[in-house]
């Protein structure tokens, strides 16, 4: 759990990913678009990559992967970013975060 708080406080945006998830491809594809620089993290390369999957779990993600940190906070998973695209409020939080500045 401390390594992925640790990690999920470095950059303004943090994204834990699987190298084969089609949805963690799409959650960073949209984060690029909109100007992020978010930090990676893909547990299946990471050499505590099941540790950190286990805590994603314990924090409450169900599937763990995309797990998305912003300002060092918990948002979600794929399905909770995409809500937060479409109601607005995805790029005002990147925004507070200075994840972004436009």
């Amino acid at each position: 759990m401390d390594r992925v708080r640790e990690l999920a406080s470095m950059k303004a945006a943090v994204i834990f990913t699987k190298s084969s998830c089609c949805m963690s491809h799409s959650i960073k594809t949209l984060f690029y678009d909109l100007g992020a620089s978010p930090a990676i993290h893909e547990l299946d390369r990471e050499a505590r990559g099941k540790e950190m999957e286990r805590a994603l779990q314990s924090l409450g993600c169900n599937p763990t992967v995309p797990a998305v940190f912003i300002g060092g906070r918990f948002v979600g998973s794929a399905r909770d970013v995409i809500s937060l695209h479409l109601d607005g409020s995805l790029k005002q939080k990147l925004k507070d975060a200075n994840a972004i500045w436009f």
